[in-house]
């Protein structure tokens, strides 16, 4: 290195992680993190930070499987197959509840620590639909019939004048089994989180309504953890926070762009240059699109909340959301910054 380089210690160690010569002496120091998540946003800075060095700038050795459904992702982290889960704050509530429709072998410890995105959901339609009535008598899709986005579909229905009982709604999965049928036409509508919203109006699906242009605040996509886990493994929690914040500020640096799009391209195989320079637009979005600061929004929870009061088949109304939070995990992450 030349003496003009004046690097951080934490910028050394991501570019020294990126070097042949030194990844085998960080790997060896390196804790391992094993995360699980839909198909969606949140994994975008994941694959940033695992090629651009800051996991291993934390000694984290960080790996990402896809889950199919929301069943399966909790029954994993329950058994502790994953450490860090990126999926609705919704489900953790359903767990902690008892309303979750995995059954586990125990009380669900889930708490949620992070905030990765409002949801970013979108009620996308197979072509030829003309709006949101045209749903009345027809098949809808959604991950499992009491998970969060099925209760916002409900609640977009029937802001929309459509009941429950004038649709008919399938389980089919997350979020990539969701757009997989929609383009097969299986069903005529689904709610799609970005970037997949993206890729299914690319292929000529009809969008018909933004949620939070119905639904208002909402908090969708957050890191959650086994609260045993993370009284366990608080530093290797609080690393993970550091390094996923700060592939989140590498996303949104326009300085970045180009090579963000060429990480996602290489990930996602088929996206164009043109579709992904809407999912770079859309991701990083100051308002709406991957959150910036990792703040849970406590407004956005209390939908959470109000909609599974109003929709969950147990009747009961939450309406403490302290109750599945780890509020003080992510200061304590960014506080040395």
């Amino acid at each position: 290195m030349t003496k003009e380089w004046s690097l951080t210690k934490r910028s050394a160690l991501a570019v020294c992680a990126l070097m042949l010569g030194c990844a085998g002496a960080l790997a060896q120091d390196a804790r391992p993190i094993r995360l699980v998540a839909f198909a969606g946003a949140s994994n975008w800075p994941i694959w940033i930070g695992q090629q651009k060095g800051f996991f291993a700038a934390e000694k984290l050795q960080a790996s990402l499987e896809i889950t199919p459904n929301s069943r399966q992702m909790a029954a994993d982290v329950f058994s502790g197959k994953f450490d860090v889960a990126l999926t609705a704050i919704d489900n953790v509530v359903a767990y902690v509840e008892g309303q979750g429709e995995a059954q586990l072998p125990g009380p669900a410890d889930f708490v949620a620590f992070m905030g990765v995105d409002d949801g970013m959901l979108s009620l996308m339609a197979v072509p030829g639909t003309r709006s949101v009535n045209d749903l009345k008598g027809k098949e809808l899709s959604v991950d499992a019939l009491t998970t969060g986005f099925a209760f916002v579909l409900r609640d977009a229905l029937m802001k929309s004048g459509i009941g429950a009982d004038e649709v008919k709604f399938v389980a089919v999965g997350g979020g990539a089994q969701r757009l997989a049928a929609l383009r097969e036409q299986k069903q005529t509508a689904t709610l799609l989180n970005s970037p997949l919203d993206l890729i299914a109006e690319s292929a000529g699906s009809v969008r018909l309504a933004e949620m939070h242009a119905l639904i208002g605040p909402y908090q969708g996509i957050s890191g959650m953890a086994r609260r045993a886990w993370l009284t366990e493994n608080r530093d290797t929690a609080k690393a993970f926070v550091r390094a996923f914040h700060a592939s989140v500020a590498w996303l949104v640096d326009p300085a970045s762009k180009d090579e963000a799009i060429a990480i996602l391209r290489e990930r996602v195989q088929g996206t164009s240059p043109e579709l992904a320079q809407r999912i770079h637009a859309r991701l990083t979005h100051p308002e709406r699109g991957i959150k910036r600061d990792a703040a849970i929004d406590i407004e956005g929870l209390r939908t959470v909340l109000r909609l599974r009061s109003t929709y969950a088949a147990a009747g009961r109304t939450l309406s403490d959301p302290s109750r599945y939070l780890d509020s003080a995990l992510l200061g304590e992450a960014l506080a040395r910054r």
